[in-house]
């Protein structure tokens, strides 16, 4: 098992270092590489100590709350986002409405720093409700993952369920290509989280959205911008990330771990992706893990340790895993059905919209997949601003330029 892990690992990360370097950027100055953590930077028997140990250091809820501040303080730092307030206006454009059974789809693009643009699909309830939840769906490393069918699929039964749900594009993906992801190749991991935080902001601004029923779910890289911005952002109510959290495995990608955000010049701080995950504690988080990667030993490893961090606010109930032992890295039909009875409970979402009523089952099968020129933001009606900043060093000078309170 550890070797054919050790492969599939060695493969993918191969896979994103092609992807990632097709032009090699040079790190910033205040990039210190012996401060990053990527890939398997524990091997697995580190990773489960680490937790271990840290875990008897809490002792109490008091020590954990100590400790989560610390940590949250650390991600900030590391992503270069410490003081950074951003409320300059979206700029919003939503366009060419398109009706299915039970929902909506339409081409969003907004601003989420002056210059530049979020690009992504807004999926609605085409059922009048009085108030709606909010979804957040980012995306992992699969080429023009937001347009694929699964992620057309998991938008439109979260919205029929009864959620507004928003999927966007990660940075030098898809639409999102005012820069290649590799570059700035220790600034996309900021870059992308401000994007998180944006969409964030878009999606409340939405009439009749409700503020006390916020999710957001990914799989892979999106598994790692969902807890990330879950951590991060206590306006999200509910979290699932899938196939991702580990105790050993700190990304494969610079956009999760290019930047200083698991240790820093501090020779007494450490962190883990699976530590991280406990600052969402209290608020409902469900990880999704498989037998085929790095999280197939969530169920005895991470999930013990985030629920005995839940059992500080007695509530260990609120942290669930669901754990495909037999399948791989993906967000496929059973991920998507744990996340839709996850967010049915925990956002007050209808599970019997989605239910065949015969069986009883959930079926997807009321989802019309759109060709992906269809979902596409950006054509001859709706061109992207002529003051997007365009190329690798001006998106760079962009996030340097951001306004960073003291």
């Amino acid at each position: 098992m550890k070797t054919k892990l050790f492969l599939k690992s060695l493969i993918f990360t191969t896979f994103l270092f092609f992807i990632n370097n097709r032009s090699v950027a040079q790190k910033p100055d205040f990039v210190n590489t012996t401060q990053l953590c990527m890939n398997h930077f524990f091997t697995e028997e580190q990773g489960q100590k680490f937790i271990q140990k840290q875990l008897l250091s809490y002792k109490n809820k008091a020590g954990w709350e100590k400790r989560a501040a610390l940590i949250r303080n650390k991600l900030l730092q590391g992503s270069r986002l410490t003081g950074v307030k951003i409320n300059s206006p979206l700029n919003a454009v939503v366009h060419s409405k398109k009706v299915f059974d039970g929902y909506t789809v339409e081409n969003v693009f907004f601003e989420s720093v002056p210059g530049f643009f979020v690009t992504g699909n807004l999926y609605k309830p085409s059922k009048k409700l009085e108030s709606y939840a909010a979804v957040l769906s980012p995306h992992g490393h699969w080429n023009n993952a937001r347009l694929d069918t699964p992620m057309q699929i998991l938008c439109a039964n979260l919205a029929k369920m009864g959620a507004v749900v928003f999927t966007y594009d990660m940075v030098g993906y898809g639409e999102s290509t005012q820069c290649q992801h590799s570059y700035p190749h220790s600034q996309i991991h900021g870059l992308q989280t401000i994007n998180s935080i944006r969409s964030l902001d878009f999606i409340l601004s939405l009439p009749k959205v409700g503020q006390k029923r916020v999710g957001v779910t990914g799989a892979s890289g999106g598994g790692t911008q969902t807890f990330l911005l879950a951590a991060l952002d206590k306006r999200v109510t509910a979290a699932a990330p899938v196939v991702m959290v580990g105790a050993s495995f700190f990304g494969g990608c610079t956009c999760e771990s290019g930047m200083p955000i698991h240790r820093d010049d501090d020779e007494n701080y450490q962190t883990c992706n699976a530590e991280i995950a406990g600052l969402i504690a209290p608020r409902p988080l469900l990880l999704v893990s498989v037998g085929d990667d790095w999280t197939y030993k969530t169920p005895t490893v991470e999930y013990p340790f985030l629920k005995s961090i839940y059992q500080f606010y007695n509530s260990a109930q609120k942290v669930e895993n669901a754990h495909f032992a037999k399948e791989t890295h993906d967000y496929g039909p059973s991920k998507r059905a744990a996340t839709y009875n996850f967010f049915a409970k925990n956002l007050q979402l209808s599970l019997n919209n989605i239910r065949n009523k015969k069986k009883g089952v959930i079926d997807e099968k009321f989802v019309t997949v759109l060709s992906q020129d269809r979902l596409h933001v950006f054509n001859e009606q709706y061109k992207r601003p002529a003051h997007a900043v365009i190329g690798n060093e001006a998106v760079e000078n962009l996030f340097n330029d951001i306004k960073r309170e003291k």
